[in-house]
């Protein structure tokens, strides 16, 4: 058999593929972040998206492969995780300090143009003109940085952590570790960082090193059409997986300088699997690269030997004889905690009505770039109105400020708020840290607080690469040090009182009530200042800013999780859900496929159910006996689609004749952008042969018993499925499903992770219909029904109502009951049978 064998005539009443659409009728619209709708079924938010497969498929193919893999074969696999972590680590590094370097450089060369021109204009009047310069040079860049990323690539907007979260947890996000988009990621952070927006370049680092870490461990470039034909065994979900979690901390440690905390942030937001092994190699990518960023930045800063760069900020040290605590402030510190919790609740609870508004009307490429532009010049307005009205004049000398602006302030002296708005946010952040006492007037910061709380909940969710981390720090440190102040002068200028070391803990309340970390941020924070002394009053302030927060709001990246529609799958389900149990959540009737299947019903199959369908169990029956249909194993539609691919069929009278075979490589060079069913061509000849799933089926998916619950006890994969994939569309299962089975081997529904999230069963298109209780219809031995509403009623009615709806057969429980007990309805030319259970009479239909 094969690509050209003669088979027989397609049969009448066979089903046929759809025709593909015209490529006018397609649509070419880039995949975005957010919907352009809010739907009122809150259920149907998910439907865009699909899973990704976590669960390795152990069929002959895999199992054969493994054979053959000896020791030497094992340690040479070991070998090249190591590699491809090192690389991780120096390429994400390397990455960081370009960022970092190109923003210096750009940022640097804005605000002395700036600063000149308003000193010029000081003493000749004017000062509107530099109002507008300002003004016009942030809204350019930022009109740069949101055009790229609205036109070309919309998921790289933002900071990217909620999408790695999803990642992990087993959606699969489109174009999200791409080539391409770290491409706009990183020209777009630092676009939005040059173009004064109330971001940080941080955020987005995370974003960078989990699609360089997704990148290097296949061994090719998809977008570049390149294959280096390197780390082959590693094209899988589950390897893909793991990198990225390396990935994603090696871009925290490049940020932050921070090793520990890296591997700590990957376990605690995103990583959906865990082990021994995995913590070493992430810890080693993490290590590999805050070193390579801290060689390279203290090369270019002229300090070869010194390594003063762990990351791409940094807190600078904290004296302990001057900044260390005493028990008395631990009250203190807790109460800042509540601040922090409340300010971050407010922060959240104003963006996601914000996100609302731009869900709902600003959902255009070219009003997100306006918008963005718009922003971009009331934060230029705003910070010139402020250090204009402001007459906090500070000494110049013995400050550290870059940009020293006198403006109206005596000779000798500069203005302080522009020290907040005429610098990097991360240079801020270290300014409020470490001045000196006295350096900032209370009015100062706390106008500054007030105005950029408002700047920085507006700017986050704008149409640009950017994070949050950085501003949330500033509005921290900024009513930290109004706090400090305000103690120092309550104890009269006690020595415990420090506004820098309050400003360190407001940061971090601010933070912690943003984005509710504790675990991670605690080690993240006490690394970047080098402290370990701090850890204790951190970790308070960041527990007490997340329980206060959670109390009003959800975190700021599962609150955009959620506005985005992705099924984000919990580790453990509500606690008022524990009582359900498989039957009632369980997704029927099921899509199935035979164990040897024409080729025909396959195309017809992947062609008329969703491509968010992916998994399809894969059944026997015998048809000399009533039995009903056993579950053999779940095939994926990847892996149909490349056995249609490679003609992998026979002709129907030559079923003894062996198939093609196939190796695992031609299903890894396929991965990860499969075809799609439309694209490949099947003849009519070809649609009569016959294809054997035995050799590619997953012989072993996981099964439940419909019985089983969501209790503390009840088995991983019911309770969060998230190391197998899960349910990412409506109208399908997906890799990694679980089987439900209402008997021995027969499958009564799929149980998937939508499914367990939602905690409920929606109707979906199915061709396998189960068992399905039916009201009476009156005395009798059996009876027609119609499918009508989620039920079945006489078929007159349903006709008259439900036009086109499936006919059921029902028969019932007891024919001599009186008054008579409801029907069991099975689908009409369906095979069952029904065992006795309590009152149940013993009935079989065949």
């Amino acid at each position: 058999g094969g690509a050209g064998a003669r088979c027989q005539q397609l049969p009448p009443g066979s089903r046929r593929s759809e025709q593909v659409p015209p490529r006018c009728c397609r649509s070419t619209e880039l995949p975005r972040p957010y919907p352009n709708e809010i739907p009122h079924n809150e259920k149907l938010l998910s439907l865009k998206y699909e899973s990704l497969d976590y669960d390795n498929s152990e069929n002959q193919l895999f199992l054969e492969e493994e054979r053959r893999i000896n020791h030497a074969a094992f340690r040479t696999v070991e070998i090249k995780r190591w590699v491809i972590c090192a690389m991780i680590g120096i390429l994400t590094g390397l990455v960081a300090c370009f960022i970092d370097i190109v923003v210096e450089n750009l940022a640097g060369l804005k605000y002395r143009v700036v600063k000149d021109n308003i000193d010029k204009f000081t003493e000749k009047g004017g000062l509107s003109f530099s109002l507008l310069l300002w003004a016009t040079l942030n809204a350019s860049v930022v009109m740069v940085g949101s055009v790229i990323v609205a036109f070309i690539e919309p998921v790289a907007a933002g900071s990217g952590i909620p999408q790695i979260k999803c990642y992990l947890n087993g959606v699969k996000i489109p174009h999200v570790v791409r080539l391409k988009t770290l491409v706009i990621k990183v020209c777009g952070v630092i676009l939005s960082v040059v173009g004064g927006l109330a971001v940080g370049k941080e955020g987005p680092m995370i974003h960078s090193g989990a699609v360089i870490a997704a990148g290097i461990s296949q061994g090719r470039s998809t977008s570049l059409k390149r294959d280096f034909k390197i780390f082959e065994y590693f094209r899988r979900d589950t390897e893909k997986r793991d990198f990225v979690s390396a990935g994603a901390a090696a871009g925290v440690s490049a940020a932050f300088g921070a090793p520990v905390g890296g591997v700590l942030f990957s376990l605690e937001e995103g990583a959906s699997f865990w082990n021994q092994f995995l913590t070493w190699r992430i810890f080693f990518a993490s290590m590999i690269s805050t070193f390579t960023l801290n060689s390279v930045l203290s090369v270019y800063h002229g300090n070869a030997w010194d390594l003063s760069s762990p990351g791409l900020i940094n807190f600078g040290r904290f004296d302990n004889e001057k900044m260390g605590y005493t028990i008395q402030e631990i009250p203190i510190f807790i109460f800042m905690g509540v601040v922090g919790g409340i300010l971050g609740a407010l922060f959240n609870a104003l963006n996601y009505w914000l996100t609302m508004f731009r869900i709902r009307y600003i959902h255009r490429p070219c009003l997100q770039v306006i918008e963005a532009m718009l922003v971009a010049a009331v934060t230029a307005a705003v910070g010139f109105v402020m250090i204009y009205c402001s007459r906090d004049c500070q000494p110049i000398q013995g400050s550290t400020v870059a940009y020293p602006l006198q403006l109206f302030c005596a000779d000798g002296e500069y203005n302080s708020m522009a020290t907040a708005f005429f610098n990097t946010p991360e240079k801020s952040v270290v300014n409020l840290f470490h001045d000196p006492p006295g350096s900032y007037n209370p009015m100062t910061l706390g106008m500054f607080t007030l105005m950029y709380f408002f700047l920085a909940c507006w700017t986050y969710g704008l149409t640009v690469s950017a994070g949050v981390f950085i501003p949330s720090l500033l509005i921290g440190a900024a009513w930290g040090r109004l706090f400090g102040i305000s103690l120092s002068y309550l104890t009269k200028g006690s020595i415990w009182a420090d506004p820098g070391k309050y400003a360190l803990m407001g940061a971090a309340a601010q933070l912690g009530g943003i984005v509710r970390m504790t675990l991670s941020l605690t080690v993240i924070m006490m690394e970047a200042t080098g402290n370990v002394t701090y850890g204790f009053p951190i970790m308070l302030v960041l527990m007490t800013a997340k329980i206060v927060g959670d109390y009003f709001v959800e975190g700021l990246y599962d609150m955009h999780i959620q506005l985005q529609s992705v099924p984000f799958l919990h580790w453990e389900a509500p606690v008022t859900s524990h009582s359900l149990t498989a039957r009632e959540v369980m997704s029927t009737p099921v899509t199935c496929l035979r164990r040897i299947e024409r080729v025909g019903t396959v195309v017809d199959i992947l062609s008329d159910t969703s491509s968010n369908h992916n998994g399809f169990p894969v059944v026997e029956s015998n048809p000399d006996t009533t039995q009903v249909a056993g579950l053999r194993g779940l095939i994926l539609r990847s892996q149909l689609i490349v056995l249609l691919k490679h003609k992998v069929f026979v002709e129907r009278a030559n079923l003894s004749l062996v198939q093609r075979r196939l190796k695992l490589k031609d299903f890894r060079d396929a991965y990860p952008r499969f075809p799609p069913i439309q694209s490949i061509h099947v003849s009519q000849d070809e649609r009569e042969c016959m294809i054997d799933l035995s050799e590619f089926m997953n012989p072993s998916p996981y099964t439940v018993p419909q019985v089983t619950s969501r209790g503390p006890s009840a088995p991983q994969s019911v309770r969060g499925p998230t190391t197998l994939g899960h349910q990412s569309g409506g109208h399908g299962h997906p890799q990694g499903s679980r089987q439900v089975p209402p008997g021995e081997g027969r499958t009564g529904g799929a149980l998937a992770g939508t499914d367990v999230m939602w905690g409920s069963a929606a109707q979906r298109d199915r061709t396998l219909t189960p068992l399905r209780l039916g009201p009476s219809f009156g005395r009798g031995r059996e009876r027609t029904g119609l499918a009508c509403g989620g039920i079945v009623v006489p078929g007159a009615l349903a006709q008259l109502f439900c036009p086109g709806s499936p006919v059921y057969r029902c028969l019932p429980t007891s024919a001599s009951s009186s008054p008579p007990r409801p029907f069991l309805c099975f689908p009409e030319g369906s095979k069952y049978a029904v065992g006795s259970v309590s009152s149940l009479s013993k009935l079989t239909e065949g």
